[in-house]
């Protein structure tokens, strides 16, 4: 259950998303990234291991302020827990276009043969960098990115929720929403966006929840939000009724409670991408496998502790 977080306003952009992705490290994570756009380019730091791995990487090399960015924190599903498939992921030959991903998106098998027979070169073993590359080309052949942002989440197939800055866009961030969590944080002259509220609660109490099949166009001066038809949807803000020390919590009184009422998302959390259209359970990570090679299996082996050994 990946961390996501996105900012666009006045504020140290660096402090914001370092500061969401600390309060989402009770999600879990093997890796931590970011991207700002500063001076004009993008630059971008991602580590394998804790935020503070993360944290010191960029001490040690510095970025200039910025005034938008995305961070995330990464749970390993394509590709080992390395800084090269951390996230953020670079797009095109220029490397402009910076995606942060959550989710899994089944169908990426294809999709990055259609792009390594067009002569992309990948610089990680992850199904989200081919959704990078696949926006990063159809916005070099359109010039319009909300366009191409559309077009090719329309092709995605699975349980997602994307975030993107672009070079040539320095004030503004396209996100969607499918099978998986995103919640915009609408602030003075400043915006955000988080996996849950506990992202930006410290900022602001509005938000809006992304619905299912959404895409959100967030700069400092509003938020647009349409579906994947390209339709304008009609949002509705909440306010935040408790503070950033609760907010990890969700509301609840412990971490107790807020894992039991978590359960039915959780169960879904873990079918996330494993189901397709057809109501038929998939497993890509053994499609290489054959029918006898299957029957010869004759054991399974669990890795795990306190509860997830329990259900494992």
């Amino acid at each position: 259950m990946c961390g996501i977080v996105g900012y666009v306003g006045p504020k140290s952009t660096q402090e914001v998303i370092l500061g969401g992705l600390r309060r989402l490290e009770y999600r879990g994570y093997d890796s931590a990234g970011i991207s700002v756009i500063s001076g004009g380019q993008l630059a971008t730091r991602k580590k394998a291991g804790k935020l503070d791995n993360l944290v010191a990487d960029i001490k040690a090399h510095p970025i200039a302020d910025s005034r938008i960015g995305i961070g995330h924190t990464r749970w390993a599903t394509h590709g080992a827990p390395t800084d090269q498939n951390a996230h953020p992921h670079l797009g095109g030959q220029s490397s402009k276009l910076a995606l942060i991903h959550n989710g899994i998106i089944e169908n990426f098998s294809e999709l990055k043969q259609e792009l390594l027979d067009a002569g992309t070169s990948f610089a990680s073993e992850t199904d989200s960098e081919v959704a990078a590359h696949l926006i990063a080309k159809e916005y070099e052949a359109s010039k319009d990115l909300v366009s191409a942002f559309g077009k090719v989440v329309n092709r995605l197939h699975g349980a997602f929720t994307i975030l993107v800055i672009h070079e040539d866009f320095p004030d503004l961030i396209l996100a969607a929403r499918k099978n998986a969590p995103l919640v915009i944080g609408i602030g003075d002259g400043e915006n955000f966006l988080g996996s849950d509220v506990a992202a930006f609660v410290e900022h602001t109490k509005r938000a809006i929840s992304v619905g299912q099949d959404e895409i959100v166009i967030l700069r400092p001066s509003g938020v647009e939000i349409q579906g994947f038809d390209g339709h304008k949807v009609d949002s509705k803000e909440f306010t935040i009724d408790w503070d950033a020390s609760q907010a990890s919590k969700g509301g609840w009184p412990s971490f107790m409670a807020k894992e039991i009422a978590d359960q039915p998302q959780a169960v879904a959390d873990t079918l996330m991408g494993r189901i397709n259209s057809e109501g038929m359970v998939t497993l890509p990570e053994i499609d290489g496998l054959d029918a006898k090679q299957l029957m010869a299996i004759d054991r399974i082996i669990v890795v795990a502790c306190g509860t997830a050994s329990y259900a494992g």
